[in-house]
């Protein structure tokens, strides 16, 4: 049991049993395991913290992957005085109180190393509070966040704060882990092959649940018994899979499924929306995204995309889960084995750059309405052609304005239906340049 914040165990600790995990936790910068590119030799972490500057930092990293224990282990190293507080749990009186006993113990020659952890759950102005205490240097703060940091941290704190990425472990890591495991527990998992690869497999890159579920292991297992894959997955269960539907896990399934369907692979996308799914993530913001998809990807390569999101949408509406849940895999599947297409979202940005160009410019005057007597003598309208009186259907009228360049934002793909468009759009650029020969040409 330990006594508050330095770490330092009670009276009656001797009396508790600790956790294997409390037991096994490091104590020096080198018993940290699978973070060899921040605290091995020259790296970045590494580098601050031998040259003696320690300045303030965020940890960003997943859970289980050494953030509190390597706050502890930096501030035993450098004599400062270690303060821990969770932003679940603290509010702006537990940090006032901090930042004083800080200012406290400064004033005496000590200093402190605050460690916030889940720091991104405090909110912008809570955050702002910690600025005049790290720039003048009252506390050295650590920052733990299991979320991105650009995201979830205030810009001014940010750009005060050093980011160094953790990394989930690896198996290489997870095996040391076991192998400390055992000389703790001072005798060997009795785990098949099958059965240990699937122990590694449920950590998840996470070290303190995998120090969890080998202490199961070692306190359920019937002595002489060796623990094969089914009796392992009775003893420990499995673990749910790792998804925070409003934070970064979120972010990144989205990601992985739009650039699946972009990427036209089917079986990827439909694994990522039955992750998504299954992480409980709502259905119609999926919807939405794959409705944005059937626009920005496949546009006119096939008209049908958006009108098949629209639908499926609405049957989702309708039914609900589970039944609308075919819905949105039958969408799914339609658009990553649609023809892709970005033209449209790639005109608007030409267009819109030749709007801010030439946007003050009077449109052509023989397109312009005369509803007027006096517009009609200025001149509206006169020379207007009407398309529909051509035996093409077609004019070849200039609609730019007098002074701008005839530009092209439109460029269609020769894919899927906008190579009927393609087609339409040469034959009339042809018309265009017939009509508008001079005479005599």
């Amino acid at each position: 049991m330990r006594n508050g914040n330095d770490g330092t165990d009670s009276l009656f600790a001797s009396q508790v049993a600790r956790p294997l995990a409390d037991r096994m936790r490091p104590e020096t910068l080198d018993e940290i395991v699978g973070q060899e590119e921040l605290l091995g030799p020259d790296a970045p972490l590494r580098r601050m913290i031998d040259s003696g500057r320690l300045s303030s930092f965020i940890l960003w990293g997943p859970p289980g992957c050494g953030k509190t224990t390597l706050a502890r282990i930096l501030a035993g190293s450098k004599n400062l005085h270690f303060e821990a507080l969770s932003a679940v749990f603290s509010g702006v009186a537990d940090l006032r109180r901090v930042f004083e006993e800080a200012r406290k113990r400064r004033d005496s020659g000590i200093g402190t190393l605050l460690f916030v952890d889940e720091i991104h759950r405090f909110n912008r102005s809570q955050q702002d509070g910690f600025l005049p205490y790290v720039e003048n240097g009252t506390v050295v703060l650590v920052g733990a966040t299991t979320e991105n940091p650009s995201f979830e941290i205030n810009g001014a704190l940010l750009s005060r704060c050093k980011v160094f990425t953790l990394k989930p472990l690896n198996e290489a890591a997870l095996e040391k882990l076991l192998a400390r495991a055992e000389d703790e527990l001072k005798c060997k998992l009795p785990l098949t092959d099958e059965a240990k690869s699937t122990l590694l497999d449920l950590a998840d890159g996470d070290g303190r649940y995998f120090i969890n579920l080998v202490e199961s292991v070692h306190d359920l297992a019937r002595d002489g018994e060796t623990v094969d894959r089914e009796m392992l997955l009775k003893i420990v269960q499995q673990r749910a899979p790792a998804y925070d539907k409003d934070r970064e896990g979120h972010y990144n399934l989205i990601s992985a499924l739009h650039k699946s369907l972009r990427g036209s692979d089917v079986d990827a996308a439909m694994y990522y929306a039955a992750r998504m799914l299954q992480g409980g993530e709502d259905p119609l913001y999926i919807l939405r995204r794959l409705t944005r998809f059937s626009m920005e990807d496949v546009g006119l390569a096939d008209p049908q995309a958006l009108v098949t999101a629209i639908a499926a949408w609405d049957a989702y509406e309708r039914l609900g889960s589970p039944e609308g849940d075919i819905a949105i895999f039958q969408l799914v599947a339609f658009l990553a084995t649609a023809p892709k297409s970005n033209s449209c979202e790639k005109a608007i940005i030409s267009a819109s750059k030749a709007a801010r160009q030439y946007g003050s410019l009077m449109p052509p005057m023989h397109i312009l309405n005369a509803p007027t007597k006096m517009m009609k003598e200025m001149g509206y309208g006169d020379g207007y052609c009407y398309d529909h009186d051509t035996p093409e259907g077609f004019s070849g009228q200039n609609y730019f304005p007098d002074k701008m360049p005839r530009l092209k934002f439109y460029r269609p793909v020769e894919r899927g239906f906008e190579r009927e468009i393609l087609r339409r759009l040469e034959y009339w650029e042809r018309l265009r340049r017939e009509k508008n020969k001079p005479n005599g040409q």
